[in-house]
């Protein structure tokens, strides 16, 4: 009896590769089967018909898809890491509701082992333990049959038009329904793991070969136009990450998260919005001509970007780096690369200042609220919002205890934006000074069950794309460049955009070129003529 028990069962590889396809549809699609189900009522038998049609569907299109590239040597290592991909995937779009889409496969794979580190925890490896290892290495419990090779050949052709055909059969069953969900949720295709993965990473790995090489010059009619200035600008733009505009006590929010942007006469854009809702999207977009409203990712990843205009035309460009770099944005320029709170962007400032002549544009790119780790974003005397979430799966915290660890990491980039002001308004001894705040992306802390960020932009929540927009500019600065600030401040309560960024920094540094926009200078507006 011990002997039969014990006895490794005998399979075909069709088989295996059944059964992989049916465990991988019903362990690790959650988020796509509470989507496709959500508006129907699971007392209804149409609502099973519906769902038994689709699984079937899906499942023999995964079938005919793997037994189309498998063997029987390669069926079981290629099982084997689908399924550990499978659960890989299924644990975050189960803990941050996220789409894998190419997108938020960028950002996967641009992510650096700092960032890495905080979104693996013991509930990922479990995870990944019980739903991808565990029935992976059941894989190699059975054995597998074997057939002469001309059998082999014909069994495996005629099981995979099968799987094909009955997968549309399924699907044609149903469908105007599933018509009707992927036409009006064609999001909903990013959901269906791992399919979703597999075809992100295609996508992306095709678009690298395509843009490899130097990238294209723009404007290249660009020049310095004359004017009357007498001193150089000292001009920093201050890219914040994962920071919402909800949260900022400037638009309105209850708590007080920017006591040290209010005591300074900064300008406040409470109607802004980003060109993405995730860095791999937002940073090359906002320095680029096409923005949001023309947004052409290929063109986009393959041109220069606004830094290389000014720097061709004499403006000393440097990228200060507190993140995982500048996605291609600063390329050819200086770039400098830090790992610490966020204040150390301000040291070495002296020296930038010491530059004997000629203007300057310093990008400083944060840390600032990148999550999940939120309570790690800043020093332990800003924990003033307790008690917080201090793990990195966000699910163990309740929401209140999220936000305020979240609005900690607003409260330090206060500070650290007051001293970037403090050091602007010292140089005014020898610059005309200004800084501009503005957050690549917003962000989810829990709101209808979504957390972090990278939803795409089409379904993502207002709180991913709203962004803090603030603006300080020196009264030497004001003189120089005929600055009206009662303009500004009324210019500052119409909506902007990261589409501002690229003619704003034209237009502050005198740069006259075809592709400057004035319409979109948020300074054109306001500059004031001289008197005679």
């Amino acid at each position: 009896m011990t002997s039969i028990l014990l006895r490794r069962p005998a399979v075909h590889t069709e088989t295996l590769v059944a059964c992989a396809a049916i465990f991988m549809l019903a362990s690790g699609n959650g988020p796509f089967w509470r989507a496709a189900l959500a508006n129907r009522p699971l007392t209804e038998p149409g609502t099973w018909v519906f769902a038994g049609a689709v699984f079937a569907a899906l499942a023999c299109f995964y079938f005919a898809l793997i037994a189309l590239v498998s063997a029987r040597r390669t069926v079981r290592p290629l099982l084997a890491l689908l399924l550990v991909a499978t659960a890989l995937a299924s644990y975050y779009m189960d803990h941050y509701a996220v789409y894998l889409d190419r997108t938020m496969m960028a950002n996967v794979v641009a992510t650096n082992p700092n960032e890495a580190r905080e979104l693996v925890g013991f509930g990922l490896i479990a995870h990944i333990v019980v739903w991808g290892v565990l029935p992976a290495a059941v894989l190699w419990w059975p054995e597998l049959k074997t057939r002469p090779w001309r059998r082999a050949v014909v069994v495996r052709i005629a099981c995979v038009v099968g799987g094909l055909v009955l997968g549309v059969a399924s699907l044609l069953s149903v469908f105007a329904d599933a018509a009707s969900m992927t036409r009006n949720h064609r999001e909903m295709r990013w959901l269906i793991t791992p399919a979703n993965a597999l075809v992100a990473m295609a996508q992306n790995a095709a678009d690298n070969g395509v843009d490899g090489g130097p990238k294209a010059p723009i404007a290249t009619d660009a020049k310095v136009a004359a004017s009357n200035r007498t001193r150089p600008i000292l001009f920093v733009l201050v890219v914040g990450e994962t920071a919402r505009a909800q949260e900022f006590s400037l638009n309105g929010y209850s708590r007080d998260t920017n006591p040290q942007l209010a005591r300074r006469n900064v300008i406040n854009f409470p109607h802004a919005t980003s060109c993405g809702t995730s860095t791999e999207v937002s940073l090359p977009c906002m320095f680029s001509q096409e923005g949001r409203a023309h947004y052409d990712e290929s063109r986009i990843q393959s041109h220069q970007s606004v830094l290389q205009v000014l720097a061709r035309v004499g403006v000393n460009v440097r990228w200060r780096d507190n993140q995982s770099g500048c996605k291609g944005v600063c390329d050819g320029l200086q770039f400098e690369q830090f790992n610490a709170l966020d204040e150390v962007l301000l040291q070495g400032m002296d020296g930038i200042v010491a530059i004997p002549k000629g203007d300057t544009l310093v990008v400083m790119h944060q840390l600032g609220s990148h999550g999940p780790s939120y309570f790690k974003r800043y020093p332990p005397a800003f924990e003033r919002f307790v008690p917080t979430c201090d793990s990195d799966d966000l699910r163990m915290c309740d929401s209140a205890a999220i936000v305020n660890a979240y609005d900690n990491t607003i409260l330090y980039t206060d500070h650290v934006l007051g001293g970037v002001i403090d050091f602007l308004d010292a140089a005014q001894k020898t610059h005309d000074t200004a800084m501009l705040y503005v957050s690549d992306h917003g962000e989810s802390l829990g709101e209808n069950g979504l957390y972090l960020h990278g939803v795409p932009y089409a379904i993502a929540p207002d709180v991913q794309k709203h962004v803090p927009f603030v603006l300080w500019i020196s009264k030497s600065l004001e003189t120089s460049a005929r600055i009206d600030d009662a303009c500004m401040h009324s210019r500052s309560q119409q909506p902007a955009s990261h589409d501002n960024l690229f003619h704003t920094l034209l237009g502050i540094f005198s740069v006259t070129t075809a592709a400057y926009d004035p319409a979109l200078d948020l300074f054109a507006g306001c500059r004031t003529m001289r008197s005679n």
